[in-house]
């Protein structure tokens, strides 16, 4: 049965830093590209963060880069997303989702490439 567990948010001032975990059952994170995505209160979801299934690669969106850090640990079956320099339009619900397909050493910054989806965890920005 697939399972995806996101873990890691709550309540952080701005330029805070938290980590959030993605525990995921069922699959391989070695075989399927993970992406972080998120959404505020009345926005649509967006792409946050992915990483390739086959080996390393990661892409970011533009909004989070040089801030946000994807990794994964296969022997545990989770992906990371290490969020630093936090901003208050950083919060939303942040969700973790596997591609639809093998994507090999790529992965796609698309909404439309994922298709199983955890409940997310919620992330606020606030002093």
């Amino acid at each position: 049965q697939l399972q995806v567990v996101e873990s890691g948010g709550g309540l952080v001032q701005p330029g805070g830093s938290l980590r959030l975990s993605c525990e995921v059952s069922g699959f391989n994170i070695d075989y399927y590209a993970i992406g972080w995505f998120r959404q505020a209160p009345g926005k649509e979801r967006e792409v946050v963060s992915c990483i390739a299934g086959s080996g390393t690669s990661t892409d970011y969106a533009d909004s989070v880069k040089g801030r946000f850090t994807i990794s994964k640990d296969i022997l545990r079956n989770t992906v990371t997303l290490q969020m630093n320099s936090l901003k208050p339009e950083d919060t939303a619900v942040y969700y973790c989702t596997k591609s639809q397909t093998f994507w090999g050493g790529a992965c796609p910054l698309v909404l439309g490439a994922y298709d199983y989806w955890g409940r997310g965890t919620q992330v606020t920005v606030s002093s």
